[in-house]
């Protein structure tokens, strides 16, 4: 995650250069799909360092798809678990995800798998503080995913809806409406903050994972 950092659908870039995956050739479509998913199989029991389950990343996966999106930006990368089901998701859509993480041990580790997995194509991986590099960020977006410091989850939200496309989708991990967040990895002032905006439409899993559509612009 940047600081410390279901399977059902519920409801160029700029800023510090940072460390990017080398480019190379994409698998054919088919087979990636079967390569990531041997290369999870292969990895079942490796996951540590506050990754999602595999639930909430086939969610991920199957939200790119579902919206044809094609331009991703995931704020906290851990090791890439996440970020290896988006970039399947991108894989199909023809997109790219870009991702950034605080912690050089997480980042490289994250470079490292999505190699393995093959989808470096689809990934830029950058090493840098999201609370500067997020709001230095372009866009357009049309798919965000938050997984990183809790207390800042409403902070990304303002400097990415600005950037995020109408019909775009912001997800964030381990959203609890009804408890706040007091450094048990649950907030409620997100939920609040984002169903509160009458241009979003907002949702929240079983499983916490909380799921934002852009309807209109302000």
């Amino acid at each position: 995650m940047t600081r410390l950092p279901v399977l059902m659908l519920a409801a160029a870039l700029c800023g510090p250069a940072l460390v990017a995956i080398d480019a190379q050739s994409p698998p054919a479509a088919g087979g990636l799909d079967a390569r990531v998913e041997r290369f999870f199989a292969e990895h079942r029991y490796d996951w540590r360092d506050m990754n999602v389950p595999e639930s909430d990343g086939r969610l991920l996966h199957d939200l790119v798809v579902k919206g044809q999106y094609t331009r991703a930006l995931e704020i906290g990368t851990s090791t890439g678990r996440s970020g290896i089901w988006i970039a399947l998701a991108l894989s199909k859509t023809g997109g790219k995800l870009t991702t950034i993480d605080i912690d050089r041990r997480r980042h490289e580790q994250a470079v490292r798998n999505f190699q393995e997995a093959g989808v470096s194509a689809f990934i830029d991986a950058r090493l840098a503080d999201a609370h500067d590099l997020v709001p230095a960020l372009p866009g357009p977006f049309d798919f965000v995913f938050i997984d990183a410091d809790k207390d800042w989850y409403t902070n990304y939200a303002k400097a990415v809806i600005p950037k995020l496309t109408v019909g775009g989708c912001i997800a964030a991990h381990n959203v609890y409406p009804a408890r706040r967040w007091r450094g048990s990895g649950m907030t409620g002032d997100y939920y609040e903050y984002m169903s509160g905006l009458p241009f979003l439409e907002t949702t929240v899993t079983p499983g916490g994972v909380a799921i934002s559509y852009k309807r209109r612009e302000r």
